[in-house]
């Protein structure tokens, strides 16, 4: 027998290499059982490293490598990294629970369609850890070859096992959640993809009992597909016969003593980020695209020791090295080579680090598996790639040559390690510097999607404006950046998404770009408005009669503030704003308060002070621009409270420029400015409607930094982000000037999301760093210049830093579904190839540009 065996060994056929493929007996959620093993499998969620601060990556990678020593010390692990295509047929289906409002169908088939143009890969983190050894494995062959031959074989589980088995996933769950990995056990459903993809078994995934437990002739499916192994790679066959699909396992087998992270050392992270160009021929790949994705998919086997047996396995080394060197100097030359001292003292001090640190060691079996449904030949071509990516890193990959079939064995769930000879024992610091949950990652976990991440990791990116009041979060969503970066239409495209959900949508349109919301919501059948304001609305945005209630009081101070700011510049060096408190007072005291009443008392007073600033204020109150907020009321409705869309557009406003000093305003840029203040007090009380409670709600101000420039307009901004929070009212911002808005403490608080685009001033772009938790410098400075741009320099619209609820950040690029829309929402006067403002490029494709 002993001879057998060690001919069998120096084949290459005998152990672990011979074992039979594994057995699988039952599927629950979060539990894999095998007749001979059972495997608890966890679903590790991705983290946000792209724009991390070195502090916070350290600790980060602090806590993994603590984890790792803890609590997997002793577990055999497997690790996988899968990659699926995005279904966009799952949108649709969210779409039911998500919208509600016009012909919302046609809104989510939109998105579909241009989620199947994107064709963006999802990438799946899995751990799996050996919970339980069910048998030997010899008695089970033996016992299972027995039972098959007699007919009486038999795969079920006891229920006492399995429950017994889900115990031991939650328990050892609790422990993983609280790690950077955030750990949940994984779906039986997600299991059985796992399992079924890797023979192309897709089409016949079954659904778990009543138990939620997937056994007998169900899970047979899964595993019913045919291998054919060949010297570098392997043929996956389908039903027919026909070739399926091709792979691949290639082996890591050397890395450098070193590595830097970030940097190669981030090596499993790094998988994402290979491409390769197809080859083409006459029925191949579409010639127009040039590179595309590899996305290898890593299996690592791994086992982390108890520190006692690394130290040990440490002090067998040194020793071993130590005689080397006195054997050395015992030698006619008397000389120790260089590399045997190394070790020595590499040895002696990991030693001192592992007893004072969370440090110990493990042992581990990375594999790569390529695969292609192309051709054999798209195969090898994304084999090298791979490789020559990794060589470019200093590590060293090569195809697993004539051991195909146990290297794909090894990569299935259940399975064990096949090849011991190709293994490394490396640290678990040096392990988790690998990141292999690193990358981009941010948004909402479910809503509307806006576009897709552009850092190292693809995805989607979902946001929902309404988000945070139902979440009972902050509500205020944030757009800055200079003009003409897309900000204004990005904007547009989540109140768009808002007003489907059923949502009050009330955009105050500033600049007078925004009609094309209403054109859109018209087109897919919202209830949609274009309202413009003037003297005919006199009186509808009276702050005496918007700040009711609770809020009463605060008129008192607003509406001199308010007054103040509309006043002509020579009779506030006179001293005109005390007056006009004192008459405000008067009114209050007389009862049935209005902004009119104060100017009419100001023009009756006997201080001549008083009458000519009521005389200046009443001519002014005459406007198109002053009668909105300070004219006698005619009784007109400006808008009705129903859900919808409201564009609420003030012909004629003329806003000054965040540079521009106070003292510099025109007569027309301080009314324009005045009325800013009243619309957005008139959007909160719609808000705060009785007959809108229930309701969705989100009001967008654009232009904020015209509000955040003055001491009042900062004051009642923050004013209105609190009481937003109270009627959960989602409040949109659209500025150029995060420097002033970073002094808002108030406001800021209020945040939830925010976008950054490009600004080119170095005092802008550190505000903006700080506002996005980013750390402040140079580098940040240069990827805030470089966001609004694309390779050639040419400007890159709708591409920002998010910053989520989370405080997570990555960059993205809103996407415009279709070329119909991007003509509908263009911020441009007339859609041609002029791009003012937050124009869009019409030139361009959608995909290519995003916004």
């Amino acid at each position: 027998m002993k001879i057998a065996t060690a001919i069998g060994r120096f084949l290459g056929v005998a152990g672990d290499r011979s074992a039979p493929p594994p057995r699988y007996v039952a599927l629950a959620d979060g539990v894999v059982v095998t007749q001979t093993e059972a495997w608890a499998w966890y679903v590790l969620n991705s983290s946000n490293t792209d724009l991390m601060s070195t502090s916070a990556r350290d600790a980060e990678h602090d806590q993994a490598s603590s984890a790792l020593a803890r609590i997997l010390a002793g577990h055999k692990c497997h690790l996988r990294i899968l990659w699926s295509p995005l279904n966009a047929e799952d949108y649709r289906a969210e779409a039911e629970g998500l919208f509600s409002a016009g012909r919302w169908e046609e809104w989510a088939d939109l998105r579909v369609e241009r989620l199947h143009a994107l064709d963006l890969p999802s990438r799946h983190l899995l751990l799996g850890v050996r919970i339980q050894e069910r048998a030997g494995q010899a008695q089970a062959r033996s016992r299972n070859g027995m039972q098959e031959a007699l007919g009486v074989s038999s795969t079920s589980v006891p229920q006492k096992e399995l429950a017994r088995l889900d115990a031991l996933t939650r328990r050892l769950g609790r422990q993983l959640e609280t790690t950077p990995w955030r750990a949940q056990p994984a779906p039986v459903e997600l299991l059985a993809w796992m399992i079924a993809r890797e023979q192309h078994r897709l089409s016949v995934l079954p659904t778990p009992n009543t138990a939620g437990v997937i056994s007998g002739a169900k899970l047979v499916q899964l595993t019913r597909g045919r291998i054919v192994p060949y010297p570098d790679h392997v043929r996956v066959m389908d039903g027919q016969g026909d070739v399926a699909a091709w792979t691949s396992v290639l082996t890591m087998d050397g890395f450098p003593e070193e590595m830097e992270s970030p940097g190669a050392g981030e090596w499993l992270r790094a998988v994402s980020e290979i491409t390769y160009v197809p080859e083409f021929d006459e029925d191949g790949v579409d010639p127009d695209v040039q590179i595309l994705p590899v996305n290898p998919e890593p299996s690592v086997r791994f086992e982390v020791m108890h520190r006692r047996d690394a130290l040990k396995k440490i002090d067998e080394v040194r020793k071993l090295a130590k005689e080397q060197r006195q054997s050395a100097a015992k030698h006619s030359a008397g000389e120790t080579a260089q590399e045997i001292e190394e070790t020595e003292e590499t040895m002696a001090a990991l030693a001192r680090d592992m007893k004072r640190e969370d440090v110990t060691l493990m042992e581990d079996h990375p594999r790569l598996v390529v695969s292609s449904d192309v051709s054999l030949d798209d195969l090898r071509a994304k084999v090298d790639a791979v490789i020559t990516y990794y060589g470019g890193l200093g590590i060293e990959v090569s195809v697993g040559s004539e051991e195909q079939k146990e290297l794909w064995l090894e990569s299935l769930p259940g399975d064990k390690v096949r090849v011991p000879d190709l293994s490394h024992t490396r640290t678990v610091g040096a392990f988790a510097g690998s990141w292999f949950w690193g990358g981009a990652h941010v948004g909402d976990d479910e809503g509307p999607v806006i576009g897709y991440l552009t850092g190292s990791t693809p995805g989607l990116v979902r946001n929902d404006l309404t988000g945070g009041s139902a979440r009972g979060d902050a509500t205020t969503t944030a757009f800055i950046g200079r003009s003409g970066r897309g900000k204004t239409t990005a904007m547009m495209l989540s109140l768009l998404d808002a007003a489907f959900r059923g949502s009050f949508v009330l955009a105050l349109d500033f600049k007078g770009d925004m009609g094309g919301l209403t054109a859109a919501g018209q087109r897919y059948g919202l209830n949609a408005h274009l309202i413009e304001t003037g003297a005919e609305y006199a009186g509808v945005a009276d702050l005496f009669a918007l700040l009711t209630g609770e809020s009463a009081e605060r008129a008192q101070t607003e509406v001199p503030a308010q007054l103040g700011i509309a006043l002509p510049q020579h009779l506030r060096m006179r001293g005109a704003e005390t007056p006009i408190q004192s008459a405000v007072n008067e009114v209050i005291s007389a009862g049935s308060p209005a902004t009119w009443k104060v100017i009419e008392r100001l023009r009756e007073s006997a201080d001549e002070l008083a009458r000519e600033t009521g005389e200046a204020l009443y001519e002014l109150s005459l406007t198109g621009l002053g009668a909105p907020f300070m004219g006698k009321p005619s009784g007109a409705t400006l808008m009705s409270p129903e859900p919808g869309i409201w564009v609420v557009r003030i012909p004629g406003i003329t806003l000054p420029q965040p540079e521009d000093s106070r003292d510099d305003w025109s007569v027309h840029q301080r009314l324009s400015v005045a009325l800013v203040h009243s619309m957005l007090a008139y959007g909160i009380s719609m808000a705060g409607r009785k007959d809108l409670r229930g309701l969705r709600k989100v009001i967008a101000v654009p232009e904020a930094h015209v509000l955040t420039a003055t001491r009042e307009g900062a004051s009642f901004l923050s004013y209105i982000a609190r009481v937003g929070r109270a009627l959960q009212t989602a409040l949109v911002l659209d500025t150029q000037d995060p420097e002033s808005l970073a002094k808002l403490t108030g406001l800021i608080e209020q945040i939830t999301t925010m976008f950054g685009f490009q600004l080119t001033s170095p005092e802008q772009q550190d505000a903006l760093a700080a506002l996005l938790d980013l750390p402040v410098g140079p580098h940040t400075r240069a990827l805030i210049q470089a966001i609004g741009v694309d390779v050639t320099q040419e400007i890159r619209h709708g591409h920002a830093i998010m910053r989520d609820r989370r405080f997570a950040a990555a960059t993205v690029q809103f996407d415009v579904p279709s070329r119909e829309l991007l003509d509908a929402l263009s911020t441009t006067p007339k859609v041609d190839n002029r791009h003012d403002d937050d124009s869009v490029d019409l030139n361009k494709e959608p995909q290519e540009v995003g916004v």
